[in-house]
């Protein structure tokens, strides 16, 4: 397995109107769209920067683990999204090298990707996710 890029930087905010003036007005970055996923509880705003992207995650409930994240830490950066050629491959290798997954089966995340984390207790505190994208 080989990480090919960084695929996304996932932000989590409370306000996302309020958040995309900085990255907007500030930054002079484009929005490319938003999307809700459902299932993980979230709506998110794509900003392109380069070959790589910002997320900026809002949670759409209460007791999405967005908003359980920022109660817990506050807003900032909540994971970082490395581009993977074949996603099952990729779980396969982290599980041979002892890394604890949330995820053993890859799940559809924002955009369309295949994804899965690695759990932050084996890549030293830091959310990593394991991208699968057709470009």
């Amino acid at each position: 397995m080989k990480a090919l890029k960084v695929d996304h930087i996932g932000i989590a905010v409370k306000d996302l109107n309020e958040t995309l003036s900085f990255y907007q007005d500030v930054l002079g970055l484009k929005l490319h769209g938003t999307e809700v996923v459902e299932d993980q509880k979230v709506k998110v705003a794509f900003l392109p920067v380069g070959d790589t992207e910002i997320e900026l995650l809002e949670s759409t409930s209460e007791d999405g683990p967005i908003a359980k994240f920022i109660e817990k830490n506050g807003e900032g950066i909540q994971h970082i999204a490395f581009k993977v050629e074949n996603i099952e491959e990729a779980i396969e290798y982290m599980i041979s090298k002892g890394m604890k997954m949330i995820d053993e089966v890859p799940r559809y995340g924002a955009g369309g990707a295949k994804i899965a984390f690695v759990h932050p207790k084996s890549s030293k505190r830091v959310l990593v996710e394991l991208s699968e994208r057709q470009e």
